[in-house]
């Protein structure tokens, strides 16, 4: 068997800058940041710093994504939805700032597997990076699939609201629209890429306006003595409206902020959990289309989850003090979802319909965001050859601005395939979302975990950084969490003796995943996968890196690979040196 992309051939390291002229599309310092990299500049840097951090929150969209996600957090009480978000997105904030260590030295593209292949020892790094960059490929695929079918699931409900809850959509009905929703995003993110970044402002702006429109109506709308929970209620109430034991219950809240997906109690209106804080990585999948990307990506990424980590404690606070305190009514709503039942019961119909209007408009946007961050990340591990018919995506469309057009439509069609889950039943639509938070969060997991065990010696900190004192606290402490919120994705979320229907098959539809990717690596992949270009300037070497790099037998221009002459047992053990130029 061969390489999917055997037509390719290997990049020439810095020589093949000689190609283009990044003048054109970045500034020099970014093209030889890139260049230190292994990668000449292929895409415009149209991106500021404020925008990058727009992309990660516009996908985040913090309210439809509370709105989505509070059948996880309702049934621990007011204590769950307010305390169980602050502690998980602080949580998040941690794994923020290790990933933002990252970020700042080493900003590509396709960072994750990047970094897993820079970091990992020699005879892990192949298959390693390739599981990770297949796993955040999918993932960033399955978020696309999650958003546009919550997005479908809040335009069907508006339908219903304003129907009085007689229409039920069928789920051809909702399939058709998230078809629709899909094919809408491919076209923008194709038309709009030369003024892409400045529409992240706008989605940023329209985000905060939705939250304070929610702020704002809830609490007016229960403006009536009585109709508001008292500060003992939000704070300190814990209920357990499920058959595990209430702490269980209480971490089962993290779901709120860490999930793509969950069902509501209506099989048909089934509304994806939408990650939060969990689209952060999206900054470092737009590297090279930003300026002073050293920067530009570590503060996006913590601007993007802090900012969602404030705003959503102070939601779920209002929330708790206007929402009814008959949670199994709010959980159990004709309208299929706990949000819409919680706007109607305090602004009405109308105010209801308003509101909801404004979150699809949001989620919309969320979905075009997504769609652009999904392509780079495609196409940065197409460049590397990884992906089959990585030849065809490969090219970069100048007419269009320069973008991976073909990435952004494989990233549509690939989303349409998947969501015909949809059409099974709510299980299997929960299974394919959770793609988007166990493949991720296993995506970000393994290059941090690779830098703090093998290779913390080659890490050259960029702008941003932690600190020696702070860094491989922070960087274990993500790992921790990171497994933990794996293994919480995996829980059924109504009990331990689930149904068939409640059953949660994360668990199978990620060990697919990876599994396959894998299988695939072992079978065919490592006999032409050698993972990222792995260049480095040595001027900017210090004498200890330079001796770890050739230790794991990686071979750079002017850097001898052995240089303690070194042989017999330790020189079998070392992969075939990787020629840079």
């Amino acid at each position: 068997m061969s390489s999917p992309d055997s037509s390719v051939p290997p990049r020439d390291g810095i020589r093949q800058h000689q190609k283009t002229d990044p003048d054109k599309l970045a500034s020099g310092d970014d093209a030889a940041v890139l260049a230190g990299l292994g990668y000449k500049q292929e895409l415009k840097r149209n991106f500021t710093m404020i925008e990058v951090f727009g992309i990660a929150f516009s996908i985040m969209g913090i309210m439809p994504s509370i709105a989505s996600s509070l059948s996880f957090a309702i049934p621990a009480g007011p204590v769950g939805m307010v305390w169980g978000w602050f502690l998980a997105s602080g949580l998040i904030f941690v794994v923020g700032l290790a990933m933002a260590d990252l970020g700042s030295a080493m900003p590509t593209s396709g960072g994750l597997y990047w970094w897993t292949h820079f970091f990992s020892s020699p005879k892990s790094r192949n298959p390693l990076c390739f599981l990770v960059g297949y796993s955040n490929t999918l993932g960033l695929i399955g978020g696309l699939v999650s958003i546009d079918y919550g997005f479908a699931t809040m335009f069907l409900a508006v339908i219903q609201i304003s129907k009085d809850g007689t229409w039920t959509p069928s789920r051809g009905d909702l399939y058709a629209v998230f078809v629709g929703t899909v094919l809408l995003h491919g076209v923008c993110a194709s038309v709009l890429s030369k003024v892409m970044g400045k529409l992240q402002t706008v989605f940023v702006i329209l985000n905060v306006i939705v939250v304070l429109a929610t702020i704002i109506a809830l609490p007016i709308g229960r403006r009536h003595a009585g109709e508001r929970n008292s500060g003992h209620y939000i704070f300190a109430q814990t209920e357990n409206l499920t058959t595990w034991p209430t702490g269980w219950a209480f971490m089962l809240s993290f779901l709120c902020p860490l999930w793509t997906i969950g069902t509501s109690l209506n099989p048909i209106l089934c509304v994806p959990k939408l990650t939060t804080t969990g689209a952060f990585d999206s900054c470092v999948h737009m590297s090279e289309e930003a300026a002073n990307a050293t920067k530009a990506v570590p503060y996006g990424i913590l601007m993007s989850i802090g900012s969602c980590w404030f705003l959503g404690f102070i939601i779920m606070i209002v929330i708790a003090a206007c929402m009814s305190q008959d949670l199994d009514a709010i959980l159990g709503s004709k309208f299929g979802q706990p949000m819409a039942q919680i706007y109607y019961d305090s602004v009405g119909k109308q105010g209801t319909l308003g509101l909801m209007s404004l979150l699809i408009i949001t989620q919309f946007f969320m979905g075009l965001s997504i769609v652009v961050a999904a392509s780079r990340q495609s196409w940065a591990f197409s460049r590397d050859g990884a992906l089959p018919f990585s030849s065809f995506f490969r090219p970069i469309s100048k007419k269009f601005g320069y973008i991976p057009l073909r990435t952004i439509w494989g990233c549509v069609f690939l989303a349409l395939i998947l969501g015909l889950l949809s059409l099974i039943d709510a299980a299997a639509s929960q299974a394919l979302f959770s793609l988007s938070v166990s493949g991720n969060n296993l995506a970000w997991g393994i290059p941090i975990f690779s830098r703090v065990v093998w290779g913390n010696a080659k890490f050259k900190p960029g702008p941003f950084y932690t600190g020696d004192r702070f860094s491989k606290p922070i960087a274990w402490t993500a790992i921790i969490f990171l497994i933990f919120g794996i293994l919480l994705s995996m829980f059924p979320t109504l009990g331990p003796n689930p149904t068939p229907s409640e059953m949660n098959y994360s668990c199978v539809i990620n060990g697919a995943v990876w599994g396959g990717s894998l299988a695939y690596y072992y079978i065919d992949a490592r006999k032409w996968f050698k993972g990222p270009k792995i260049t480095i300037s040595l001027d900017d070497l210090t004498e200890e890196q330079e001796r770890v790099l050739a230790e794991e037998g990686l071979e750079v221009e002017g850097l001898n690979p052995d240089p303690y002459g070194k042989s017999g047992a330790a020189e079998e053990n070392r992969e075939v040196p990787e020629k840079i130029a």
